[in-house]
């Protein structure tokens, strides 16, 4: 891959898992166009719905044929969080890829900071200033991190927080097998035992105005308790 740098930056994809968001889609990916044009660097921005029910499909792909920037990826089923991930990540084009949920609850303008840090690490990791979940989300999430935290040595404040930039390349050289909300340890547990460096910085986090949370589900909290603790063995055994 070649490594473009426009205006001090290399190029960016930028991608959205969607999963029933038709009120959210199309104000998310007008707001990353908005951001991207302003920054002036070679960029693509791509959706991907995740077999969604509702009309987020046709609203992507409508985004998609008023904007040669815009792509779509689609499932024809659902096929949970970990895999929508892994396809966004597998499709993207550019040398730096950067996703955030298409729900609508970060600030697609706090993206252009993230910029300077990946000039010296090679994943930029978000954390969630002033969480805009309930009390019962907040304490969950509180207490996954930590669990993850301790069982792959890592030191991240909000493991799974949906605003993250990375280096292209790393996606050429770590296995992703998380189908379920697992997949944000399993990338960052590979890449740090790779080498790749983390960053961390603070993003605002807003309240959902539309659509429904699935992250809560108790059968995706059991499947993510089972995937973890299979992961660990895997890669204490160095697969």
């Amino acid at each position: 891959m070649t490594d473009i740098t426009v205006n001090g930056h290399r190029s960016l994809s930028v991608f959205f898992p969607c999963y029933n968001e038709e009120e959210n889609v199309r104000q998310t990916a007008d707001k990353a166009i908005e951001v991207l044009e302003k920054l002036g660097i070679d960029y693509e921005a791509i959706i991907v719905d995740d077999g969604s029910a509702d009309h987020t499909a046709q609203i992507a792909d409508q985004l998609a044929a008023g904007n040669p920037k815009i792509r779509v990826v689609h499932h024809p089923v659902n096929r949970g969080y970990g895999a929508a991930l892994q396809s966004g990540f597998l499709a993207a084009e550019k040398n730096l890829v950067f996703y955030t949920d298409g729900d609508g609850q970060f600030d697609l303008a706090e993206l252009p900071p993230l910029l300077p840090l990946i000039e010296n690490f090679d994943i930029v990791s978000c954390y969630r200033l002033d969480r805009k979940d309930n009390f019962i989300r907040k304490l969950n999430g509180w207490a996954w991190t930590k669990l993850v935290s301790f069982l792959f040595g890592l030191k991240l404040r909000d493991i799974d927080c949906a605003f993250k930039l990375y280096k292209r390349e790393i996606f050429d050289n770590i296995n992703m097998v998380s189908s379920g909300a697992l997949i944000d340890t399993e990338i960052l547990a590979r890449s740090v035992r790779k080498g790749y460096t983390v960053a961390q910085k603070g993003v605002h986090h807003y309240p959902r105005v539309a659509g429904q949370q699935t992250g809560a589900n108790i059968k995706v909290v059991l499947r993510a308790f089972k995937e973890l603790f299979k992961l660990h063995r895997r890669i204490r055994r160095g697969d």
